[in-house]
């Protein structure tokens, strides 16, 4: 005798559909994945969406190739032991990036 129900549950066709594709791209069952969500549930009694994307958007990808630009150029601060030397650094008016003498 099996240790397992069924539980049927209403959502969109298309809903369904990219579900169990993304599931099945990541190596998962849809199932398997429903059951994980439920025991997480059960376990932390708390309820989680996510509404953070997961793709950086076209402000983060500037900074990034901003930041990557300042990086390959030197424009780098030095490297610091303590977070009051990293203070220091930052409110000196003559600071020097680590390139520089």
């Amino acid at each position: 005798m099996s240790n397992t129900v069924v539980i049927n549950i209403r959502t969109e066709t298309r809903l369904k559909n990219r579900a169990q594709q993304i599931a099945a791209d990541l190596g998962f069952s849809l199932s398997s994945l429903i059951n994980a969500y439920l025991k997480q549930l059960i376990r932390t009694k708390t309820v989680f969406f996510s509404s953070v994307s997961e793709e950086p958007t076209e402000f983060m990808l500037q900074a990034l190739k901003e930041s990557e630009a300042d990086r390959k150029s030197g424009k780098s601060s030095p490297t610091f032991d303590t977070a009051d030397g990293a203070i220091s650094w930052l409110n000196n008016p003559h600071r020097k990036y680590a390139h520089q003498s």
